[in-house]
This record gives structure tokens, sequence and C-alpha cells, in this order.
């Protein structure tokens, strides 16, 4: 089981608590971006791969790699939906999870709201990243973690 971060435009308290849980639960987890991406000293469980430029090359990346069973944490919603697709379990950087009861929906919401903005309709953008969205994902990744090492050990 891994844990991918699509971490082009993931927050940087999100990186940390999913650094603090890899190194707590000896987790691989690997940060896909097309840009250089620290990761942190002394901890071995954190890789980065760094893709080459682009539109989508990240999400391509994690969507080729990810196997069943492993986790991610993205924004994107096309992504997400590839990825729950070959069930992995996915959350955003604010803790909602992904699955395929929800997935569908978002993505037709999402592209609605693109089609909007393409024809000159300001639709306004995310609140603020805060306290509240980083407690929200800390437990959600507990939780999907979890889920997901139940999940191996009973394959």
């Amino acid at each position: 089981m891994k844990l991918w971060i699509d971490a082009d435009a993931a927050p940087r308290d999100v990186k940390e608590i999913a650094f603090r849980a890899a190194k707590r639960l000896e987790l691989q987890t690997v940060l896909v971006a097309n840009q250089r991406m620290p990761v942190p000293p002394g901890n071995p469980y954190v890789s980065a791969i760094r893709v080459e430029g682009g539109p989508d090359v990240a999400d391509r990346y994690i969507a080729d790699n990810a196997t069943p069973g492993d986790v991610a944490v993205t924004a994107d919603i096309p992504l997400a939906a590839a990825l729950v697709e070959k069930r992995v379990l996915v959350i955003d950087p604010r803790g909602e999870e992904y699955t395929p009861d929800n997935v569908t929906e978002r993505l037709s919401v999402r592209d609605f709201m693109d089609g909007l903005r393409g024809s000159g309709v300001e639709t306004g953008g995310a609140r603020p990243y805060g306290d509240r969205d980083k407690q929200a994902f800390a437990n959600s990744l507990d939780r999907v973690l979890t889920k997901a090492m139940r999940m191996a050990k009973g394959a």
C-alpha cells in the first residue's frame, strides 16, 4: 500500500500531515509534481517524483501507477474518478472522500462549472484553506488509511 499525493496544488499543511502519517505508519508516500518537491529529512518513507511539465502529466502518472488498495490525496476530480474506478481510496485536501457513490456527481458538477467559466460566468473560487480544513483532512486521512490497512490485511 502506498500513499500518493498530487503535490502540485496540495497545501503545505496537507503534505506535513501526510509526512507525519508516513513516518508513524512506516508507509511509502509519494509526492508527484511537475516541479521539484522537497522531502522531509530523516523520513525514509517519503519520496518525490518530478514529471515533465504539461497539463495533467502528474495526474496521469498517479493514475498509471496507483494500484487497488492504495490511498491518494488530490483535489483533481477527473483524477479522483479514475482512481476510484481502480479501487484506490481517494480524499481531497479538505478531507472529503471520493467514492463510487459520489464521484460521478462531483465530476458532473465540475464539468458544469467549467462550462460556465468557459462562457464567461464568474463562479468564484474555493474558500481559503483554514484550520477547520486541516483538521478535517487529518481526521479523514487517519480514517482512510485505517480502512486501507484493514483491506490489505483481509486481502
